[in-house]
């Protein structure tokens, strides 16, 4: 139901500092100033469908987006739907199932590794440089992770 053209268009989620988590959408093509849209989501078959609690904005004051706190990964398939009105009529709603971990709407921006410690000895010209994985929110194993260094001379 709706007018065609009024659905979201490009919804992106992105995971950062383990557990935050912001998704974000492109108004639809046909959507006038008035229109606004609703995220509900349910995290996990477990769990019941929500309404998005903190929304992000565009300059007409139309919802492009949510913010998420305390998210866990683990395996879940979520649940999303983004529907609307505008002037009292319907859109086009937006329906997704992912896998978290898996489904290529999710990322991760994943934190600078940890504890990272340079020990260089002058006599034999060489540095051991050693670190712990970044923390992430479903990796756990650190043969998932490969690195790069960039050694500058000062």
């Amino acid at each position: 139901a709706g007018m065609n053209g009024t659905a979201i268009e490009n919804f992106v989620c992105v995971i950062f500092n383990v557990s935050f988590m912001n998704c974000t959408w492109h108004v639809g093509r046909t959507a006038t100033e008035d229109t606004q849209y609703f995220l509900y989501w349910r995290p996990s078959k477990k769990e019941d469908v929500t309404e998005c609690q903190n929304y992000i904005k565009d300059n007409y004051g139309r919802h492009t987006g949510c913010r998420f706190q305390n998210v866990t990964i683990e395996n879940k398939n979520a649940y999303f739907l983004v529907n609307g009105s505008r002037a009292g009529q319907n859109i086009q709603s937006y329906e997704k199932n992912i896998l978290l971990i898996s489904d290529y709407i999710i990322v991760e921006k994943l934190t600078p590794p940890l504890n990272v410690t340079v020990n260089c000895t002058e006599a034999s010209h060489r540095c051991s440089i050693w670190w712990q994985p970044p923390r992430t929110s479903h990796v756990k194993r650190s043969s998932c992770f490969k690195y790069e260094i960039a050694i500058e001379n000062k």
